[in-house]
């Protein structure tokens, strides 16, 4: 088994068996001796895209963790246990940690009561990053499809729920690597990386008239607000109701 594939065996298994009745301690999920964040750390350096690290509490990052279930020897684990947080492009993605003061929400606190309402109960989805126009990133936990552990991008432009085909480990390298100009092509206004540079990591761009409207297609010309990524995520499944997509 190559190490990608160990990498995405690993984050998968402990994806889905997170629903166990009793809770592993944090200290059973940090891997001492084959720890994830190495080869993370290894992606990082090598990035085409602009990476920042936000600095870790360890006394945060060991309850996140073990809020998360996941084990450190995964990327989403290492992630969680070793940084705050990571901002992609000057914080056009952000991709959720154990918290920082620049990115208040830790991974498990962000999606406790969305996809799940208990810690230790098993996801039908995680949220695991989101983007300064309200987009956000989301691993199928089966609440998607039978695609087990593929990455899903609820669009700001059209309110679905994209099928990326990749795993969480190929999300980092999308993040890391991948022409995010081309794939925001439309999304992003002038000047936007001074704005997004300044935004607070629990904030969003909220636009009016919506992109997903004829109206809203030319992002220039769209009035834009800094609001709450939770009000942005609930404007969005509401939306999702009034227009029929979700029965």
């Amino acid at each position: 088994m190559t190490r990608k594939f160990l990498l995405i065996a690993l984050i998968f298994t402990a994806f889905v068996t997170n629903a166990q009745i009793k809770m592993k301690k944090a200290e059973e999920l940090i891997n001492k001796t084959d720890s994830g964040w190495p080869i993370v750390e290894g992606w990082i350096k090598t990035a085409k895209n602009k990476v920042e690290i936000l600095p870790v509490d360890q006394t945060k990052a060991k309850e996140a963790l073990y809020r998360t279930q996941v084990t450190t020897s995964s990327p989403m684990g290492a992630i969680v246990f070793m940084t705050g947080g990571l901002l992609i492009d000057d914080g056009w993605i952000r991709i959720l940690g154990s918290g920082n003061s620049k990115f208040n929400r830790t991974l498990p606190d962000w999606n406790k009561g969305k996809s799940f309402n208990e810690f230790g109960e098993t996801p039908s989805f995680l949220l695991i990053a989101d983007d300064a126009i309200g987009g956000f990133y989301l691993l199928n936990g089966g609440g998607l499809g039978t695609d087990l552990g593929k990455i899903y991008y609820f669009s700001p432009d059209n309110l679905e729920y994209e099928q990326l085909d990749v795993t969480y480990s190929e999300f980092l390298e999308f993040c890391f690597n991948n022409n995010l100009d081309k794939f925001y092509e439309g999304n992003r206004w002038d000047g936007w990386r001074e704005e997004v540079s300044k935004l607070k990591g629990d904030e969003v761009f909220n636009f009016y008239p919506f992109l997903w409207t004829a109206e809203g297609s030319d992002i220039n010309k769209s009035v834009r607000k800094i609001i709450p990524v939770q009000e942005q995520y609930s404007l969005n499944l509401d939306l999702r109701k009034q227009l029929g997509f979700d029965k």
